[in-house]
């Protein structure tokens, strides 16, 4: 297997450099997708794009297109240059990189499993959040008929690369911050097993969230009701895969 790291950046100058830092140590190539950031940010990710040049690609777009839209040109650039599993990771130091082993160690063993992370909060984490995330998990129960995915929308996991060009090329995945839910129930309804890693999650190092209360939940609503529809057309399948 050939691994690699991508991370969506918008707005972390202050986070970034101390999450490059802890990345470095394990010596996996790291694709920096820059969604649209402040010329303060830009010119942070331009500094360690050009002192990591060795196992550090940045990808600067014009403009913010969303999380969703950041993580899959890593994707495509992963895929292209012939890797064959990435790491997403956050840019604003929530995620726990001591459990980046744990993650490489049970993709290893089962390859063709997406590896997810499973949050352990402490008392950082906003209780609006926190009871948002319960709705959104017991969606993507609904959607795939299961209990296999203990949480639709942390953004720690391990993708394996095969299944997932196969899903970005035949559907339009959520660009925003839906795209967490929306690519792992489809990578689930492709087939895809799932494999949940318990991991501490901290909200987050640098104090800066670009979740919008308002609008991110209405965006994440229409994708749970698309996915709905989605899976009442899947039901057979799903019910089949569910008894075997």
């Amino acid at each position: 297997m050939k691994y690699c790291f991508i991370v969506p950046v918008y707005n972390h100058q202050h986070a970034i450099t101390k999450v490059i830092e802890n990345l470095k140590p394990f010596a996996k190539h790291c694709f920096l997708i820059n969604d649209g950031s402040s010329a303060e940010c830009s010119k942070v990710l331009q500094g360690l794009a050009k002192k990591e040049s060795q196992w550090l690609t940045l990808i600067e777009k014009a403009q913010n297109s969303g999380k969703g839209s950041a993580v899959i040109t890593g994707f495509k650039l992963a895929i292209e240059k012939g890797y064959s599993h990435a790491i997403q990771i956050d840019a604003d130091g929530q995620h726990q990189f001591k459990d980046i082993p744990v993650f490489l160690k049970a993709s290893d063993e089962l390859p063709e499993c997406l590896i997810i992370g499973s949050p352990i909060f402490d008392q950082s984490v906003p209780k609006k959040r926190l009871y948002g995330r319960k709705i959104t998990n017991f969606w993507v129960w609904i959607h795939t008929l299961s209990f296999s995915i203990a949480d639709g929308l942390c953004g720690f996991r391990c993708y394996p690369l095969a299944a997932t060009e196969k899903v970005i090329n035949t559907t339009l995945i959520g660009q925003g911050m839906d795209f967490d839910v929306d690519i792992l129930v489809r990578l689930y309804w492709q087939g895809v097993k799932v494999i949940n890693i318990p991991t501490a999650v901290q909200y987050p190092m640098d104090g800066v969230s670009h979740f919008k209360m308002l609008d991110d939940n209405l965006i994440i609503t229409k994708k749970h009701t698309q996915l709905f529809f989605g899976m009442l057309w899947r039901l057979p399948t799903l019910l089949l895969r569910k008894f075997k």
